[in-house]
């Protein structure tokens, strides 16, 4: 636990199961040219993936090794209004007023592509101050509940944020424990964005300062987000993430980053992890009423997008906080991570790059909720 201001914090014990991350069939990432948000990044990846199926679904083995020979970054970048269309999905039409481009598909980052934007219908109440009401909750991986898993959070009232990071658990191979990098990251994050002048807050940056200072060995995804004046900011690298319900609808989702299936973008402890300054930027006008939920890829891989909103909107309607609607949310999605019949995000994923996989993935789940609302007594629990 850590304390942000007068609100104690969730620097929590979390992280995906490596299960999931483990890999032994080669693979090889040739040389390519990575573009988002006016930025270009070469990268040379080598990677040596396996995947063996034993026949049973959650003993099939995923391990990933990989060596990062070049991260290069060219150019500038310059985060922009709405959100681009390449490399991730807008889920509802209705919510948007699209200039001259359509809705593109869902993508991986290591995608080139060109910046288009779409910008949310915006409030008529004109600028009004916004407030995150945030809570959260975490499920461990059973195998790991003694531990606490990988994951780990932030809320920070202050400075109006959150963040999710996702230790990747193949370090336990090494005898290290990434939770505990996941864990400093997202207090370094923490402490820094509250040092951040409150006018001009750069995500990016905090990203980058944090992934400095902090010292644990491991590696972790990341995606922290912020309420500003302009609205809703966020950085993203990996996949973990954050979507927006509205009106009962999801209205975005941030993409997956990844270099192959199962293999995220992530920060390590070392050179050979991937940039800050290769997560994704995303700006995004907000209004009283909108939910935010944010997670590891413990929610998102084992539910679907209408599964959350699903859950998001019976709490709204029942007067249920932030914090009863991530425990819900938590549930659901560790009820179908230990389903082995039904269809999950992960198993759909699975079975596009070939690989034979039935019912959800078994994961540390870490799930922030926040309430975007201006009522000076907002639901709480």
């Amino acid at each position: 636990m850590a304390v942000c201001g007068s609100r104690t914090s969730h620097i929590g014990h979390f992280v995906g199961n490596m299960a999931a991350r483990r890999l032994n069939y080669g693979l090889a990432v040739n040389k390519s040219i990575v573009s988002y948000s006016n930025r270009s990044v070469e990268n040379v990846r080598k990677a040596n993936i396996s995947l063996r199926n034993k026949g049973q679904p959650h003993n099939f083995i995923l391990s990933k090794y990989f060596t990062t020979s070049v991260a290069k970054r060219k150019g500038h970048y310059s985060w922009y209004e709405g959100f681009g269309l390449e490399g991730f999905r807008v889920l509802s039409l209705a919510h948007f007023s699209s200039g001259t481009t359509a809705p593109g598909s869902l993508s991986s980052g290591n995608t080139k592509g060109k910046e288009q934007t779409v910008s949310t219908v915006d409030s008529s109440e004109g600028k009004i101050h916004l407030k995150l009401n945030s809570g959260s909750f975490y499920l461990p991986h059973p195998a790991k509940a003694k531990t606490g898993g990988e994951d780990a959070h932030f809320i920070c009232d202050p400075a109006q944020a959150i963040g999710v990071a996702d230790g990747v658990g193949g370090w336990a191979d090494l005898g290290i424990d990434a939770g505990e990098y996941a864990r400093e990251l997202m207090s370094n994050c923490m402490s820094v964005i509250q040092e951040e002048p409150k006018d001009s807050v750069d995500l990016i940056r905090v990203l980058e300062k944090a992934y400095r200072r902090t010292k644990a060995k491991g590696s972790s995804t990341a995606c922290v987000v912020a309420l500003t004046d302009e609205g809703l900011y966020a950085v993203n690298l990996g996949d973990s993430g954050f979507m927006l319900v509205r009106h009962g609808s999801a209205i975005f989702k941030s993409p997956v980053q990844q270099h192959g299936f199962n293999f995220p973008y992530q920060l390590e402890g070392s050179s050979a992890g991937d940039s800050p300054s290769l997560a994704q930027v995303f700006k995004i006008t907000v209004a009283p009423g909108d939910v935010v939920v944010a997670g590891t890829d413990g929610l998102f891989d084992n539910l679907y997008d209408a599964d959350i909103t699903e859950v998001v909107v019976h709490a709204v309607e029942a007067g249920l906080g932030p914090q009863m609607t991530a425990q819900k949310i938590a549930a659901l999605a560790q009820q179908r991570a230990m389903d082995t019949t039904k269809p999950s995000p992960f198993s759909d994923a699975a079975k596009e790059v070939g690989f034979e996989y039935h019912g959800g993935k078994l994961d540390d789940i870490t799930v922030v909720v926040s309430y975007v609302t201006n009522n000076a007594n907002p639901l709480t629990n």
